[in-house]
């Protein structure tokens, strides 16, 4: 883990970031994935994000206020952290390789910062469990840019995103 400089509990939040809406997941139907769909507050800045099955079962559950009768992996993470005093503070995307995104999970611990590497469906599946907002920096929604994306976005069905907002 990368220790970053302790404010007094208060992550800093660089003036760059973009705090996004977890709007919705949905099954791609070209395959075997599910997107997670990202929104800032004023619906102008999308950002989807393609994930596994069981990632997006994950995030849907947190969206939707579901508790699995037995804790899943996220569930049991956010558990871990509660008794050892561990609180996510910020979850970043942080970067886009070959259409893969990269984001970090920002922790305060025994008044501490620190940041943890991870999958994004990861990082996005405790946030929801946190209720914090997803940031992206705003070079990250630059490069998103798939240039079919705005058509695919409007062929999408309200419907197809399950509950609206998290």
């Amino acid at each position: 883990m990368e220790e970053l400089e302790n404010t007094g509990g208060i992550v800093e939040h660089d003036a760059t970031l973009i705090p996004l809406i977890v709007h919705g997941v949905l099954v791609d139907p070209n395959t075997d994935t599910q997107i997670v769909i990202l929104r800032d507050e004023t619906n102008t800045e999308v950002l989807p994000i393609w994930v596994g099955a069981t990632e997006g079962t994950s995030i849907r559950l947190a969206l939707e206020g579901i508790i699995p009768p037995r804790p899943m992996s996220h569930d049991l993470i956010t558990s871990f952290m509660d008794h050892l005093g561990t609180t996510v503070k910020q979850v970043v995307v942080t970067d886009v390789k070959n259409n893969t995104y990269y984001a970090t999970i920002h922790l305060s611990v025994n008044g501490m910062e620190r940041t943890v590497d991870a999958r994004p469906s990861d990082a996005i599946a405790l946030a929801l469990r946190a209720k914090i907002p997803v940031c992206v920096t705003q070079e990250i929604l630059k490069q998103r840019g798939d240039e079919n994306r705005e058509a695919w976005l409007a062929k999408l069905e309200p419907k197809q995103f399950g509950q609206s907002e998290a």
